[in-house]
């Protein structure tokens, strides 16, 4: 039975999809006004896997992930730069494709962006004016908090203590400081577009909540992003779809914990602002990937070198426990061995699954590949020694179970070899002959050579039932 933690009703819930089969998902996606920043990634990895473990259950998963393309910090940015705005957001959409893609993220079924959905939006809005929701107020449009009941309901704060709190602005003329806008004013050097309140654009949140009806309908499965978005973007997007539709908005809210650098929240002005490009200029993507996974999604995520360097220790563990399976299948048997390591393997896929079912526990998930990895090795030593044959029964299961494992996370899926067409692997096979006929003609010096300086640049050479083996 899957259970997720529901921000909502801050508790577990079994999972009970709307529709049979189906699952329909809502992601925030990023103001595309600069490369990706490492806290960008958490919420679009950690979906990827809930996305993934659905559909390896079975199910048909419908999933939106928007790009506000019109912002004040695009124009910002654009007006610095004396360029369109929507040249920054094009130039930053693809950056974001760019390293979502090396990090194994899948695609959303459809990405809308503000500015091709400003009908819709208009439509929306006229509906909360028209039921008394929203008023207009000098080429502005503001939603009255006041007039939503479940306002805070997400957030689980009171309306009368952040009107309390509250600033208001010089002439500010809102009917209540908490007010939101829906629609802007167009204001000189600014993006607009024609509307019934006059020149203007949308407010952040009425966006989400345009899109997710426009292709989820007015009630869907699973709203997401970070906790940062609860308040205020989440709770208003609920006041607004729920006042405008008069039906649930989202079943179930999920939201990642945050990420902090060192111990201390990312921030340009402490000068630890770091983009997944530039991490990703240091370290593979698919280390970046399993350190976020390493973790569950709602625990905080500390993000260091030291973390990264652990997180790519681990993984080459389980990559060479990977390749280990690998080498044993070239050279199988019907031999009756294995017995421990096929046991191993169905416990392993059972915790795996029960962890996943728990809210999506990725990092107990993981623990089970860390568990079967360390019996394929035994038997792997067993093989190689000579104490066994090699089983293709106990092979095969347990490969089948670690790549089930491995691509539900969505690590173990780098080919470094992809692109060269096995020219590697050929330039390594004859460079392990050289070395081979020198140990054959006693040249121990020309062998010795050959290993030392592939172990200088990371290479090692093993021995495999298969003969001379090479791994980096």
């Amino acid at each position: 039975m899957l259970k997720v933690y529901n921000t909502l009703t801050k508790q577990k819930e079994e999972f009970k999809p709307l529709k049979e089969g189906q699952v329909s998902i809502y992601v925030c996606g990023v103001t595309p006004y600069n490369h990706p920043h490492i806290g960008n990634a958490r919420p679009f990895v950690t979906w990827d896997v809930i996305k993934r473990y659905f559909t390896h259950l079975g199910y048909k998963v419908k999933h939106i992930q928007n790009f506000t393309d019109v912002d004040d910090k695009i124009i910002r940015t654009a007006n610095q730069e004396g360029v369109n705005w929507s040249d920054i957001s094009t130039r930053y959409i693809n950056s974001y494709f760019e390293v979502m893609d090396k990090l194994h993220v899948k695609h959303a079924d459809t990405y809308p962006k503000v500015s091709q959905t400003i009908p819709e939006i208009i439509d929306m809005i006229s509906v909360l004016i028209d039921k008394g929701y929203a008023y207009e107020l000098n080429g502005d449009v503001y939603f009255s908090v006041e007039k939503f009941k479940g306002y805070g309901k997400l957030s689980g704060r009171k309306l009368e203590d952040m009107m309390a709190g509250a600033r208001i602005e010089v002439n500010e003329s809102k009917h209540n400081p908490m007010d939101f806008a829906l629609w802007k004013a167009a204001k000189p050097g600014e993006p607009f577009w024609e509307s019934p309140w006059g020149n203007g654009r949308p407010g952040w949140h009425i966006e989400c909540s345009t899109m997710s009806l426009k292709y989820l309908g007015k009630t869907f499965d699973f709203h997401g992003g970070g906790s940062d978005l609860i308040f205020p973007h989440h709770e208003n997007e609920i006041a607004q779809s729920e006042a405008a539709n008069g039906k649930e908005f989202a079943k179930y809210w999920m939201h990642n914990a945050f990420l902090n650098i060192d111990n201390k929240k990312m921030s340009k002005s402490l000068g630890n602002f770091f983009t997944v490009k530039e991490i990703l200029d240091k370290y593979p993507a698919e280390v970046l990937r399993f350190f976020i996974v390493s973790t569950h999604y709602r625990s905080p995520l500390d993000f260091s070198d030291a973390r990264l360097d652990e997180a790519t220790t681990s993984l080459n563990r389980l990559k060479n426990a990977l390749d280990n399976l690998k080498e044993l299948a070239k050279n199988t048997t019907d031999a009756t061995s294995g017995e421990e390591l096929i046991a191993k393997a169905k416990q392993c896929k059972q915790n795996f699954f029960e962890a996943m079912d728990d809210d999506f526990n990725t990092a107990l998930a993981i623990a089970n590949m860390f568990d079967l990895s360390k019996e394929i090795n035994i038997y792997y030593n067993e093989v190689t020694s000579g104490k066994v044959a090699c089983s293709k029964i106990a092979v095969d299961t347990a490969l089948d179970v670690f790549s089930e494992m491995a691509d539900i996370i969505g690590i173990l899926e780098d080919d470094d070899n992809s692109a060269d067409d096995g020219l590697v692997d050929n330039l390594m096979n004859l460079i392990i002959d050289i070395r081979q006929n020198a140990r054959k003609n006693k040249d121990w010096a020309t062998a010795d050579k050959i290993r030392d300086e592939l172990k200088n640049i990371g290479i090692t050479l093993e021995d495999s039932p298969t003969g001379v083996r090479w791994k980096k």
